[in-house]
């Protein structure tokens, strides 16, 4: 049996979801969360009451340790805007934990590898 009414078709029913998991909220202005933001759950929190279901689902997953914010949106299988509002929340909370992604390495000149090699060669060649 369906939670959708007869006369509702089922594709507006997934238009509405995402609206009511956010309480009607986009994303905010201090947008944080990229795709490969960090996210791991927090020990207590200053959040007092109970989670919604999809926050709980959150907290659960981020329990085992860091995973990143497209990760979570298809562990759950919900948008990425969706996720970063529920992050949002959670994160003021105090709930979760957040870490930039660890930078690109920068290459290292070959000229400069080059003139190690040869000072190497130099001394023990």
């Amino acid at each position: 049996m369906s939670d959708v009414p007869d006369d509702l078709p089922a594709e507006s029913a997934d238009l509405v979801r995402p609206y009511v998991i956010t309480n009607g909220r986009g994303l905010p202005q201090s947008d944080r969360f990229e795709l490969i933001t960090l996210v791991t759950a927090t020990e207590g929190g200053t959040g007092n009451g109970p989670l919604d279901p999809e926050k709980r689902s959150v907290m659960e997953l981020c329990e085992g340790g860091y995973l990143s914010v497209a990760e979570i949106a298809g562990h759950l299988d919900l948008p990425v805007g969706i996720i970063k509002v529920l992050l949002s929340d959670l994160a003021e909370e105090g709930r979760i934990m957040m870490r930039a992604p660890i930078p690109r390495a920068h290459l290292t000149d070959v000229q400069v590898l080059q003139e190690v090699l040869n000072g190497l060669q130099a001394r023990f060649g």
